[in-house]
Protein backbone atom coordinates (compact mmCIF):
# COMPACT_ATOMS: atom_id res chain seq x y z
CA UNK A 1 0.00 0.00 0.00
CA UNK A 2 1.38 3.38 -0.98
CA UNK A 3 1.18 6.50 1.15
CA UNK A 4 2.85 9.90 1.05
CA UNK A 5 5.97 8.85 2.92
CA UNK A 6 6.51 5.65 1.00
CA UNK A 7 4.78 2.44 1.96
CA UNK A 8 2.85 0.69 4.64
CA UNK A 9 1.04 -2.57 5.12
CA UNK A 10 -2.13 -3.89 6.73
CA UNK A 11 -2.06 -6.93 9.00
CA UNK A 12 -5.16 -8.08 10.85
CA UNK A 13 -6.90 -4.98 9.51
CA UNK A 14 -4.44 -2.61 11.18
CA UNK A 15 -2.19 -0.27 9.19
CA UNK A 16 1.53 -0.16 10.01
CA UNK A 17 4.01 2.28 8.49
CA UNK A 18 7.13 0.84 6.85
CA UNK A 19 9.78 2.70 8.84
CA UNK A 20 12.88 1.02 7.42
CA UNK A 21 14.73 4.20 6.43
CA UNK A 22 18.32 4.97 5.41
CA UNK A 23 19.65 6.24 8.73
CA UNK A 24 22.90 7.91 7.61
CA UNK A 25 23.40 11.33 9.19
CA UNK A 26 25.09 14.52 8.01
CA UNK A 27 27.09 15.77 11.00
CA UNK A 28 29.32 18.71 11.82
CA UNK A 29 32.28 16.41 12.47
CA UNK A 30 31.56 14.18 9.47
CA UNK A 31 32.03 11.10 11.63
CA UNK A 32 29.55 9.08 9.62
CA UNK A 33 31.14 9.96 6.31
CA UNK A 34 28.79 12.82 5.48
CA UNK A 35 30.15 16.16 6.72
CA UNK A 36 28.11 19.34 6.96
CA UNK A 37 29.10 21.32 3.88
CA UNK A 38 27.24 24.24 2.33
CA UNK A 39 26.13 23.62 -1.24
CA UNK A 40 26.87 19.91 -1.22
CA UNK A 41 23.42 18.48 -0.50
CA UNK A 42 19.95 18.78 -1.98
CA UNK A 43 16.80 18.35 0.07
CA UNK A 44 14.10 16.69 -2.05
CA UNK A 45 10.54 17.25 -0.85
CA UNK A 46 6.92 17.42 -1.96
CA UNK A 47 4.62 20.12 -0.67
CA UNK A 48 1.81 17.57 -0.41
CA UNK A 49 3.59 15.33 2.11
CA UNK A 50 3.35 16.17 5.84
CA UNK A 51 6.64 14.43 6.63
CA UNK A 52 8.46 16.44 3.96
CA UNK A 53 6.63 19.61 5.01
CA UNK A 54 8.46 19.37 8.36
CA UNK A 55 11.83 19.63 6.63
CA UNK A 56 10.65 22.52 4.44
CA UNK A 57 9.54 24.47 7.53
CA UNK A 58 12.66 23.74 9.60
CA UNK A 59 15.00 24.64 6.73
CA UNK A 60 13.16 27.94 6.32
CA UNK A 61 12.97 28.79 10.03
CA UNK A 62 16.72 28.19 10.42
CA UNK A 63 17.62 30.11 7.26
CA UNK A 64 19.40 27.21 5.58
CA UNK A 65 18.21 28.03 2.05
CA UNK A 66 21.68 29.19 1.02
CA UNK A 67 23.38 26.10 2.44
CA UNK A 68 21.00 23.35 1.30
CA UNK A 69 19.19 23.60 -2.04
CA UNK A 70 15.68 22.20 -2.38
CA UNK A 71 14.15 20.07 -5.11
CA UNK A 72 10.39 19.82 -5.41
CA UNK A 73 8.46 16.76 -6.54
CA UNK A 74 4.92 17.02 -7.83
CA UNK A 75 1.91 16.16 -5.68
CA UNK A 76 1.31 12.67 -7.08
CA UNK A 77 3.43 9.58 -7.55
CA UNK A 78 3.07 6.05 -8.82
CA UNK A 79 4.12 2.77 -7.21
CA UNK A 80 7.75 3.36 -8.18
CA UNK A 81 8.59 6.83 -7.02
CA UNK A 82 7.94 10.51 -6.55
CA UNK A 83 8.64 12.40 -9.78
CA UNK A 84 9.90 15.87 -10.70
CA UNK A 85 6.96 16.71 -12.94
CA UNK A 86 6.81 20.34 -11.79
CA UNK A 87 10.22 21.08 -13.35
CA UNK A 88 10.82 21.97 -17.01
CA UNK A 89 11.12 18.76 -18.97
CA UNK A 90 10.10 16.79 -15.87
CA UNK A 91 13.69 16.68 -14.55
CA UNK A 92 15.20 18.09 -11.38
CA UNK A 93 17.47 20.93 -12.63
CA UNK A 94 20.31 20.05 -10.22
CA UNK A 95 20.25 16.26 -10.15
CA UNK A 96 19.00 15.72 -13.69
CA UNK A 97 16.66 12.99 -12.47
CA UNK A 98 13.07 12.35 -13.55
CA UNK A 99 12.40 10.20 -10.48
CA UNK A 100 13.65 10.37 -6.93
CA UNK A 101 14.09 6.61 -7.21
CA UNK A 102 17.18 7.24 -9.37
CA UNK A 103 19.07 8.73 -6.40
CA UNK A 104 18.31 5.62 -4.33
CA UNK A 105 19.35 3.24 -7.10
CA UNK A 106 22.55 5.21 -7.71
CA UNK A 107 23.72 4.20 -4.24
CA UNK A 108 21.82 0.94 -3.72
CA UNK A 109 21.29 -0.70 -7.16
CA UNK A 110 18.84 -3.26 -5.80
CA UNK A 111 16.96 -0.88 -3.50
CA UNK A 112 13.45 -2.26 -3.00
CA UNK A 113 12.05 -0.26 -0.07
CA UNK A 114 9.90 2.84 -0.10
CA UNK A 115 11.13 5.85 -2.10
CA UNK A 116 10.17 8.55 0.37
CA UNK A 117 10.29 12.28 0.91
CA UNK A 118 11.98 14.11 2.48
CA UNK A 119 15.26 12.78 1.14
CA UNK A 120 18.70 14.39 1.21
CA UNK A 121 20.85 13.69 -1.85
CA UNK A 122 24.62 14.19 -2.19
CA UNK A 123 24.85 16.40 -5.29
CA UNK A 124 28.40 15.43 -6.43
CA UNK A 125 27.60 11.70 -6.50
CA UNK A 126 23.84 12.14 -7.06
CA UNK A 127 23.30 9.41 -4.45
CA UNK A 128 20.80 9.32 -1.61
CA UNK A 129 22.25 10.12 1.81
CA UNK A 130 19.23 9.72 4.08
CA UNK A 131 15.45 9.62 4.10
CA UNK A 132 15.20 9.34 7.89
CA UNK A 133 12.72 12.20 8.30
CA UNK A 134 12.67 12.08 12.10
CA UNK A 135 16.41 12.52 12.59
CA UNK A 136 16.87 14.75 9.57
CA UNK A 137 15.17 17.83 10.97
CA UNK A 138 16.81 17.46 14.40
CA UNK A 139 20.19 17.41 12.64
CA UNK A 140 19.32 20.57 10.73
CA UNK A 141 18.87 22.21 14.15
CA UNK A 142 21.89 20.74 15.92
CA UNK A 143 24.54 19.89 13.30
CA UNK A 144 24.09 22.75 10.82
CA UNK A 145 24.42 25.60 13.35
CA UNK A 146 27.36 27.15 11.47
CA UNK A 147 24.95 28.02 8.65
CA UNK A 148 21.90 29.10 10.66
CA UNK A 149 20.69 32.62 9.98
CA UNK A 150 21.16 35.30 12.61
CA UNK A 151 18.15 35.20 14.94
CA UNK A 152 17.27 31.59 14.09
CA UNK A 153 15.19 29.83 16.75
CA UNK A 154 16.52 26.95 18.84
CA UNK A 155 14.01 24.33 17.75
CA UNK A 156 15.49 21.54 19.91
CA UNK A 157 16.56 23.21 23.20
CA UNK A 158 18.86 20.97 25.20
CA UNK A 159 17.09 21.59 28.50
CA UNK A 160 13.74 20.50 27.04
CA UNK A 161 14.87 17.47 25.03
CA UNK A 162 13.76 14.72 27.40
CA UNK A 163 10.23 16.06 27.67
CA UNK A 164 10.19 17.08 24.00
CA UNK A 165 11.14 13.59 22.88
CA UNK A 166 8.23 12.14 24.87
CA UNK A 167 5.77 14.71 23.49
CA UNK A 168 6.99 14.22 19.91
CA UNK A 169 6.80 10.44 20.22
CA UNK A 170 3.18 10.64 21.37
CA UNK A 171 2.35 13.14 18.64
CA UNK A 172 3.95 10.81 16.07
CA UNK A 173 2.30 7.56 17.10
CA UNK A 174 -1.12 8.93 17.99
CA UNK A 175 -1.60 11.91 15.63
CA UNK A 176 0.89 12.07 12.73
CA UNK A 177 0.58 8.34 12.11
CA UNK A 178 -2.77 8.03 13.84
CA UNK A 179 -4.67 9.63 10.96
CA UNK A 180 -3.15 7.02 8.62
CA UNK A 181 -4.17 4.18 10.91
CA UNK A 182 -7.73 5.46 10.57
CA UNK A 183 -7.56 5.99 6.83
CA UNK A 184 -5.97 2.69 5.92
CA UNK A 185 -7.71 0.50 8.50
CA UNK A 186 -8.71 -2.77 6.89
CA UNK A 187 -11.44 -3.70 9.36
CA UNK A 188 -14.11 -1.98 11.42
CA UNK A 189 -12.43 -2.98 14.67
CA UNK A 190 -9.03 -1.65 13.60
CA UNK A 191 -10.65 1.62 12.50
CA UNK A 192 -12.62 1.99 15.73
CA UNK A 193 -9.47 1.52 17.82
CA UNK A 194 -7.43 3.92 15.66
CA UNK A 195 -10.21 6.54 15.80
CA UNK A 196 -10.41 6.32 19.60
CA UNK A 197 -6.63 6.64 19.97
CA UNK A 198 -6.46 9.64 17.64
CA UNK A 199 -9.15 11.65 19.39
CA UNK A 200 -7.85 10.73 22.84
CA UNK A 201 -4.56 12.32 21.78
CA UNK A 202 -6.25 15.36 20.26
CA UNK A 203 -8.16 15.88 23.52
CA UNK A 204 -4.86 15.66 25.40
CA UNK A 205 -3.35 18.28 23.10
CA UNK A 206 -6.40 20.52 23.45
CA UNK A 207 -5.90 20.41 27.23
CA UNK A 208 -2.13 20.93 27.05
CA UNK A 209 -2.46 23.98 24.81
CA UNK A 210 -5.25 25.65 26.77
CA UNK A 211 -2.84 27.41 29.10
CA UNK A 212 0.32 27.70 27.04
CA UNK A 213 0.87 29.10 23.58
CA UNK A 214 3.11 26.34 22.20
CA UNK A 215 3.64 22.66 22.94
CA UNK A 216 6.78 23.24 25.00
CA UNK A 217 5.90 26.64 26.45
CA UNK A 218 6.44 30.20 25.24
CA UNK A 219 8.30 29.66 21.93
CA UNK A 220 8.08 27.36 18.93
CA UNK A 221 10.07 24.14 18.82
CA UNK A 222 10.33 21.15 16.52
CA UNK A 223 7.39 19.64 18.44
CA UNK A 224 5.12 22.37 17.05
CA UNK A 225 6.42 21.82 13.52
CA UNK A 226 5.60 18.12 13.75
CA UNK A 227 2.08 18.65 15.04
CA UNK A 228 1.32 21.51 12.65
CA UNK A 229 1.88 19.53 9.46
CA UNK A 230 -0.85 17.06 10.44
CA UNK A 231 -3.32 19.60 11.82
CA UNK A 232 -3.08 21.89 8.79
CA UNK A 233 -4.19 18.95 6.60
CA UNK A 234 -6.94 17.81 8.94
CA UNK A 235 -10.05 19.42 7.48
CA UNK A 236 -8.85 19.44 3.87
CA UNK A 237 -8.02 15.74 3.81
CA UNK A 238 -8.10 13.61 6.94
CA UNK A 239 -11.60 14.49 8.21
CA UNK A 240 -13.27 13.10 5.09
CA UNK A 241 -10.71 11.01 3.21
CA UNK A 242 -9.37 9.22 6.32
CA UNK A 243 -12.72 9.22 8.20
CA UNK A 244 -11.30 11.14 11.20
CA UNK A 245 -14.66 12.83 11.56
CA UNK A 246 -15.58 13.18 15.23
CA UNK A 247 -14.80 16.86 14.87
CA UNK A 248 -13.25 19.09 12.26
CA UNK A 249 -10.20 21.05 13.37
CA UNK A 250 -12.36 24.17 13.15
CA UNK A 251 -14.62 22.59 15.82
CA UNK A 252 -11.78 22.10 18.32
CA UNK A 253 -11.39 25.65 19.65
CA UNK A 254 -7.93 25.46 21.21
CA UNK A 255 -6.27 23.39 18.46
CA UNK A 256 -7.90 25.51 15.75
CA UNK A 257 -6.60 28.74 17.31
CA UNK A 258 -3.17 27.17 17.94
CA UNK A 259 -2.84 25.95 14.34
CA UNK A 260 -3.93 29.31 12.93
CA UNK A 261 -1.36 31.01 15.20
CA UNK A 262 1.35 28.85 13.65
CA UNK A 263 -0.08 29.20 10.14
CA UNK A 264 0.20 32.97 10.42
CA UNK A 265 3.80 32.75 11.68
CA UNK A 266 6.40 33.20 8.90
CA UNK A 267 7.83 29.81 7.94
CA UNK A 268 4.67 27.80 8.54
CA UNK A 269 1.64 28.84 6.48
CA UNK A 270 3.78 30.18 3.66
CA UNK A 271 4.89 26.59 2.93
CA UNK A 272 1.35 25.21 2.61
CA UNK A 273 -0.13 24.42 -0.82
CA UNK A 274 -3.72 23.29 -0.26
CA UNK A 275 -4.49 22.19 -3.87
CA UNK A 276 -1.33 20.04 -3.99
CA UNK A 277 -2.19 18.50 -0.62
CA UNK A 278 -5.69 17.55 -1.78
CA UNK A 279 -4.55 16.30 -5.17
CA UNK A 280 -1.99 14.02 -3.57
CA UNK A 281 -4.30 12.24 -1.16
CA UNK A 282 -7.38 12.01 -3.32
CA UNK A 283 -5.52 10.91 -6.48
CA UNK A 284 -2.75 8.67 -5.11
CA UNK A 285 -4.95 6.77 -2.64
CA UNK A 286 -7.11 5.25 -5.35
CA UNK A 287 -7.95 2.31 -3.08
CA UNK A 288 -9.73 4.77 -0.75
CA UNK A 289 -10.98 7.17 -3.47
CA UNK A 290 -11.33 5.11 -6.67
CA UNK A 291 -12.90 7.95 -8.67
CA UNK A 292 -9.88 10.19 -7.90
CA UNK A 293 -12.31 13.14 -7.73
CA UNK A 294 -10.76 15.99 -5.71
CA UNK A 295 -13.13 17.85 -3.37
CA UNK A 296 -13.68 21.54 -4.04
CA UNK A 297 -13.72 22.48 -0.34
CA UNK A 298 -13.14 23.40 2.33
CA UNK A 299 -12.91 27.18 2.11
CA UNK A 300 -9.45 28.08 3.41
CA UNK A 301 -9.92 31.83 3.86
CA UNK A 302 -10.54 31.23 7.59
CA UNK A 303 -6.85 30.41 8.11
CA UNK A 304 -6.16 34.14 8.18
CA UNK A 305 -8.76 35.05 10.82
CA UNK A 306 -7.59 36.32 14.26
CA UNK A 307 -6.58 33.54 16.66
CA UNK A 308 -6.22 35.39 19.97
CA UNK A 309 -3.34 33.23 21.19
CA UNK A 310 -1.18 36.31 21.91
CA UNK A 311 -3.12 36.62 25.16
CA UNK A 312 -1.23 33.59 26.51
CA UNK A 313 2.03 35.53 26.23
CA UNK A 314 5.13 34.07 24.68
CA UNK A 315 6.61 34.86 21.30
CA UNK A 316 7.18 32.43 18.43
CA UNK A 317 10.88 33.21 18.08
CA UNK A 318 11.69 34.23 21.64
CA UNK A 319 14.72 36.51 21.54
CA UNK A 320 15.24 35.69 17.86
CA UNK A 321 13.62 36.94 14.70
CA UNK A 322 11.26 35.56 12.05
CA UNK A 323 12.69 34.32 8.76
CA UNK A 324 12.79 36.72 5.84
CA UNK A 325 10.93 36.45 2.54
CA UNK A 326 10.73 33.10 0.83
CA UNK A 327 13.65 32.26 -1.45
CA UNK A 328 13.04 32.96 -5.13
CA UNK A 329 11.27 30.05 -6.77
CA UNK A 330 10.10 28.58 -3.46
CA UNK A 331 6.89 30.60 -3.15
CA UNK A 332 3.53 28.86 -3.01
CA UNK A 333 1.32 30.17 -5.86
CA UNK A 334 -1.04 32.84 -4.55
CA UNK A 335 -4.16 30.93 -5.56
CA UNK A 336 -2.93 27.80 -3.72
CA UNK A 337 -2.88 29.48 -0.32
CA UNK A 338 -5.70 30.56 2.01
CA UNK A 339 -8.84 31.33 0.05
CA UNK A 340 -7.33 30.10 -3.19
CA UNK A 341 -9.54 28.29 -5.64
CA UNK A 342 -7.03 26.40 -7.76
CA UNK A 343 -7.26 22.59 -7.69
CA UNK A 344 -3.90 21.78 -9.14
Amino acid sequence: MSDDSGSGYVTGGEYSRDSNYITDRITADGSGGWPVEAGRYRLVVARACPWANRAVIVRRLLGLEGAISMGMCGPTHDERSWTFDLDPGGRDPVLGYERLQEAFLARFPGYDRGITVPTIVDVPSKQVVTNDFGQMTLDLSTEWTAFHREGAPDLYPEKLRDEMDEVMQRVYTEVNNGVYRCGFAGSQDAYDQAYARLFTALDWLEDRLTGQRYLMGDTITEADVRLFTTLVRFDAVYHGHFKTNRHKLTEMPVLWAYTRDLFQTPGFGDTIDFPQIKEHYYVVHADINPTQVIPAGPDTANWLTPHGREELGGSPFGDGTPPGPLAEGEEVPADHGPGGIGHR
